[in-house]
């Protein structure tokens, strides 16, 4: 029994007392990885009819790079559906709904506040650069944090 009890208390010493309020490396790059897809969605959808005109399919990109890397989109999807669930809040893929909402918002407000021309001659290489990458580029783009684009929690180990 006191071995038990032992094994318990190393245990609960192990977990970060701010467990819930911030994110593992793979809770992060999860994050990351779903503000990536959110925000090229957008590019697509606004850089379309300028993209066509220099014989780009920008949102056929997007798509393309969709189906490509639906595995690791789920993945990082299921790694934050289980945050969520294990952190309260209730209503976990609302919760990944309004994530992925808030990234979209954000790139849109970008694209609002710039001439279309200038939004997208910034932001489009993103999709070309994007569609180029192999599993493994992608997992080290998501896992590299960027002050401008902070995750928005504190990494538990960091």
């Amino acid at each position: 029994m006191t071995r038990i009890l032992l094994t318990l208390f190393v245990v609960l010493l192990s977990v970060p007392a701010n467990a819930g309020s911030c994110y593992s490396n793979a809770e992060a790059e999860a994050e990351q990885g779903i503000r990536i897809h959110s925000e090229l969605m957008v590019i697509g959808l606004n850089c379309q009819v300028i993209g066509a005109r220099h014989g780009l399919n920008l949102y056929g990109d997007y798509q393309r790079f969709t189906v490509d890397h639906a595995a690791i989109i789920q993945q990082y999807e299921k790694i934050l559906l289980r945050h969520f669930a294990s952190n309260g809040g209730g209503k976990p893929e609302a919760q990944l709904n309004k994530l992925r909402t808030d990234f979209a918002n954000k790139i849109s407000n970008d694209a609002a506040a710039l001439r279309p021309d200038v939004f997208c001659s910034k932001y489009a290489p993103r999709i070309t650069k994007a569609s180029a990458m192999d599993s493994r580029d992608l997992r080290k783009w998501a896992s590299t944090f960027y002050k401008s684009h902070p995750v928005s929690k504190p990494l538990c180990d960091g």
